[in-house]
């Protein structure tokens, strides 16, 4: 059940849909409980997208319905791509977006991993 005053889920988009097979993805790795593929239109020099494999909507959906299990198997999905990417060595970030304001664009939980370069501030200074 989806956390209340969250969206429902929309079983057509398109990590749904690559999740089931119907669009291919560039997978980096997958386990029982996630996918990691390369995002179609990177932001840095890796930037990989880790997925749930069960439908959530946002962090607070995951968090609040996700089994214990779901929830270790999903970030150590997240480290281990940053492992095996090297990413430990200079650094790396994990960012999701939820929302109009967090420019949330795919409504599946999901995490952009981005290294390969220095990658600034997140948010300017002085803003808001």
């Amino acid at each position: 059940m989806p956390v209340s005053g969250l969206p429902p889920y929309d079983p057509a988009n398109i990590f749904a849909r690559i999740l089931r097979g119907e669009i291919p993805a560039k997978k980096v790795a997958e386990t029982e409980h996630a996918l990691a593929f390369h995002d179609i239109a990177p932001q840095a020099p890796v930037h990989v997208l880790v997925v749930p494999k069960r439908a959530y909507v946002s962090l607070a959906d995951f968090a609040a319905t996700a089994s214990d299990a779901e929830i270790a198997g999903f970030w150590r999905l997240v480290a281990s791509v940053a492992k095996e990417l090297t990413l430990e060595l200079s650094g790396y970030r994990v960012l999701t977006n939820m929302g109009v304001h967090g420019h949330q664009e795919v409504p599946h939980f999901h995490v952009h991993l981005f290294g390969g370069r220095p990658l600034g501030r997140m948010v300017p200074s002085g803003e808001g």
